[in-house]
C-alpha cells in the first residue's frame, strides 16, 4: 500500500466550461463595465422600439422609419474612420464618460418632446442625427476599450460576453418596451432610456486606471496629412489581412440586406400579423433570445469558428424568407429566434476575429472600420428595405433581403473552403500577406504589475477546422 498525498478529485467538466465562459469577470473593471452597460442597453432597446413605433404612428410609412434609422447611423458611415483615430489618441475611459453624458442629454430631450405632445417626425430625425454624431466617437472607442479592461488573454471571452450582454438587453428591452408602451404610453420608454445612462457613467467613474491594460499613448497627429495617413494605416491593414477583410465584408453586406428589423418589424406586426405594439416587442425579444443563445455558445466554447461568418448570414437569409411566407404569429416568433441566432453567430465571430488579429496600436482604427461598415450599412439597408416595403409590401422586402443574405453566405463559405481560405485560418486568423512591419511595431499591452510580460492569443487549428483561442506568454 502506497501512502502519499491524496489525489485531488477531477474538476467536473461543467465547472470547467462555466469558468472558461466567465474569464473576463475576473477583472474588476470589466465587471463594472458589464453591469453599467447592461442597464444602459436595456434602456437603449426600449428607446429603439419606442422610436420605431412613434414614427409608425406619426407617418404610417415604413420608409420614414428607414429615414430615421438612416439618420441615426449616417454620421458613423461618413466620419467613423476618423472616430477610430480619436479612439487611438485619447484616453478611452474618459472619452466614453463624455459620449455617454451627451447621449443621456439627448434622451432627456426626446422624452420632453414626446411627453409634451409637440413631437414631429423631423425632430426625431434631428435627434437621431445628433445621436449618430456622438456614436462616431463612442462606438469605436467602446469596441477598442474591451482589450484594455481584460488584456489579450481574455479578449475573445469579453467579446462574446459583450454580445451576450447586448442580446440579453435585446430580450428584456423590447419586451419591456412593448408592455410599458401598452400600459403607460410612449413617453415612459424614453424616460427609462435617459435614466439608464446613469448606470454606465457611474460604472466608468468607478474604474481604476491602474488596473487597465493600456498600450503606450499614440502620438497625436499634428496636421491634416497625418490624420489622413493615420486613417489609411488602418485601412491598409484590413485590406492586407484576408480573413479580417472577409469578416468585415460579410458583416456589412448581411447588415445591409438582412438586419433591418426596426425598419420592417413595425409594419409586419401592425399590417401583416395584427399584433400591435406588445406583439412587436415580443417579436424583437424572440430575435434577442436567439442572439443571446449564439453569444453564450461562443463564450462558453471559447472558440472562433470562421465558418460561422457564412453560416450565420445564410441562416439570417433563410429565416427572413420564412418570415415573408409566414402569416402566423407563433411561427414568426420562431423565425425571429433563428434570425437572431444567425445574426449574432456572424457578428460575434467577426468581432472576435478582428480583435485577435489586430495589433494594439491600430486597434481603434481597425475597429472603426468594423463599426463604420456595420453601422454605415444600416442607413443604406434601412432606406432600401424600407422603400421596398413601402412600394411592394413587407413580404417582398423580407424575401428580397433573405435571398441576398443566402447568396452572400454561400460565397463566403465557398471562399473559406478554398485553399486560400483554409490557409488564412490555419496561419492564426491571418496570412503572410498581412503587414508584418505593422505587427512587429505594435506596442505591448502593459498589464498591471507585469510591465515586462505580454500575453498574446494564439489561434490553434482544431481538426474540425475551428480555431481554439489559446494563450501563451512571451
Amino acid at each position: 500500500m502506497t501512502i502519499g498525498r491524496p489525489r485531488r478529485p477531477p474538476v467536473p467538466a461543467a465547472r470547467l466550461v462555466l469558468a472558461n465562459g466567465a474569464r473576463a469577470f475576473a477583472h474588476r473593471n470589466y465587471r463594472l463595465f458589464f453591469g453599467g452597460q447592461l442597464v444602459s442597453l436595456i434602456g437603449t432597446w426600449m428607446m429603439t422600439v419606442a422610436q420605431s413605433w412613434l414614427v409608425q404612428e406619426l407617418t404610417g410609412d415604413p420608409f420614414m422609419i428607414g429615414v430615421v434609422w438612416a439618420a441615426q447611423f449616417l454620421p458613423v458611415m461618413v466620419l467613423g474612420l476618423f472616430g477610430g483615430l480619436i479612439a487611438d489618441a485619447l484616453p478611452k475611459r474618459q472619452t466614453l464618460i463624455g459620449t455617454q453624458a451627451v447621449k443621456m442629454a439627448l434622451s432627456f430631450l426626446m422624452f420632453g418632446l414626446v411627453v409634451s405632445g409637440v413631437i414631429e417626425v423631423w425632430q426625431v430625425v434631428i435627434l437621431a442625427l445628433l445621436g449618430g454624431l456622438t456614436n462616431v466617437f463612442d462606438m469605436p472607442t467602446r469596441q477598442a476599450f474591451s482589450v484594455e479592461m481584460v488584456g489579450r488573454e481574455d479578449i475573445a471571452n469579453a467579446v462574446a460576453l459583450n454580445s451576450a450582454m447586448f442580446n440579453g438587453a435585446r430580450i428584456v428591452g423590447p419586451a419591456a418596451a412593448g408592455l410599458a408602451i401598452g400600459a403607460f404610453g410612449l413617453p415612459i420608454a424614453f424616460l427609462i432610456d435617459a435614466l439608464s445612462f446613469v448606470a454606465v457613467i457611474v460604472a466608468l467613474l468607478a474604474m481604476r486606471d491602474a488596473e487597465l491594460y493600456s498600450p503606450p499613448p499614440m502620438a497625436r497627429p499634428g496636421s491634416a496629412g497625418e490624420v489622413i495617413e493615420g486613417v489609411r494605416e488602418g485601412l491598409r491593414y484590413v485590406r492586407a489581412t484576408p480573413l479580417v477583410l472577409l469578416a468585415i465584408a460579410v458583416l456589412g453586406l448581411i447588415a445591409t440586406f438582412g438586419m433591418n428589423f426596426p425598419v420592417i418589424m413595425p409594419a409586419l406586426a401592425q399590417d401583416v400579423l395584427d399584433v400591435g405594439a406588445s406583439g412587436y416587442g415580443f417579436l424583437m425579444a424572440a430575435s434577442g433570445i436567439g442572439a443571446l443563445t449564439a453569444a453564450l455558445s461562443i463564450a462558453f466554447t471559447g472558440r472562433v469558428r470562421p465558418w460561422l461568418l457564412a453560416a450565420g448570414g445564410t441562416l439570417v437569409g433563410l429565416s427572413e424568407i420564412g418570415l415573408a411566407l409566414s402569416g402566423l404569429y407563433a411561427l414568426s416568433l420562431g423565425l425571429m429566434f433563428l434570425t437572431g441566432l444567425g445574426a449574432i453567430s456572424m457578428a460575434a465571430t467577426a468581432n472576435t476575429t478582428i480583435q485577435l488579429a489586430v495589433p494594439d496600436q491600430l486597434r481603434g482604427r481597425v475597429m472603426s472600420v468594423y463599426v463604420t461598415v456595420f453601422a454605415g450599412s444600416t442607413p443604406v439597408g434601412g432606406l432600401l428595405m424600407g422603400w421596398i416595403a413601402s412600394q411592394y409590401g413587407v413580404a417582398v422586402s423580407l424575401a428580397a433581403g433573405g435571398l441576398a443574405c443566402v447568396a452572400i453566405g454561400a460565397v463566403g463559405l465557398a471562399w473559406l473552403r478554398s485553399a486560400g481560405g483554409r490557409a488564412a485560418v490555419a496561419t492564426g486568423l491571418g496570412t503572410t500577406d498581412a503587414p508584418k512591419e505593422a505587427v512587429a511595431a505594435a506596442p505591448r499591452l502593459v498589464a498591471p504589475g507585469a510591465a515586462d510580460v505580454q500575453a498574446r492569443p494564439v489561434a490553434e487549428t482544431d481538426p474540425d477546422g475551428s480555431a481554439t483561442v489559446a494563450s501563451r506568454r512571451f
